[in-house]
């Protein structure tokens, strides 16, 4: 089931899209759109499909929401741009990766493929960022540890916290430039969020605190 509120939905991954892609999502607040990541980049028109089926114009998306830098989140960034005019944001320190088109830390050779270097229009720099959609807040955190530029989204909708924290599963890799240190750190953080939905970028959509405490701390050991 893609919708999550009558505001957030799932538009690719999960079937939905490639079956190499992580989870694409839609925020959709009024009239102005945006995207949390961006798939392997094979199904890139599928996923426009599932935005339009939302109700939602491909120019209504304003930012494409780049949780972190691996290809299979990052591969169709540069077609999403092209067919929507949409700002890509990332965290500066992932960023350098994806301009400079680094196969290694972006894992693009991990599915047999080559990122085509692009330009990130929006660089987070530090710990939080804000950002605003049709005048509501968006949260930007920074969440290191997977990724050097790793990074959380937080919405409110339906009076309820959404996080999009995608690769809060990890995995670690040397290759990959990951610190356990900072991974574990920022899943305390995360716990300390009580959010009420995490949207993950590989298992799903947890719902209810307990249940999306219960899956960030099996991690932690």
């Amino acid at each position: 089931m893609s919708r999550i509120t009558s505001e957030v939905f799932q538009v690719g991954g999960g079937g939905l899209s490639s079956s190499e892609d992580a989870a694409i999502y839609l925020i959709h607040f009024e009239d102005e759109a945006a995207l949390v990541d961006a798939g392997c980049g094979r199904s890139t028109k599928k996923v426009i499909a599932n935005v339009r089926s939302h109700a939602v114009a491909p120019d209504q998306i304003k930012y494409l929401l780049l949780t972190h830098c691996h290809y299979d989140h990052t591969g169709g960034a540069q077609a999403l741009r092209d067919l929507t005019g949409c700002e890509i944001v990332a965290h500066e320190l992932d960023a350098q990766f994806l301009e400079n088109g680094d196969d290694a830390v972006t894992a693009a050779s991990w599915y047999g493929e080559s990122l085509d270097p692009f330009l990130v229009d929006i660089k987070l720099k530090g710990a939080r960022n804000e950002m605003k959609l049709a005048g509501r807040l968006i949260e930007a955190i920074h969440s290191p540890g997977h990724s050097p530029g790793s990074m959380v989204y937080l919405v409110e909708s339906e009076e309820q916290r959404v996080l999009f924290g995608q690769d809060v599963h990890g995995p670690l890799h040397p290759g990959l430039l990951s610190n356990r240190k900072d991974y574990l750190r920022s899943l305390d953080f995360l716990l300390s969020q009580d959010a009420d939905i995490l949207c993950e970028g590989h298992y799903g959509v947890f719902r209810g605190r307990k249940e999306v405490s219960k899956f960030i701390r099996q991690f932690m050991d």
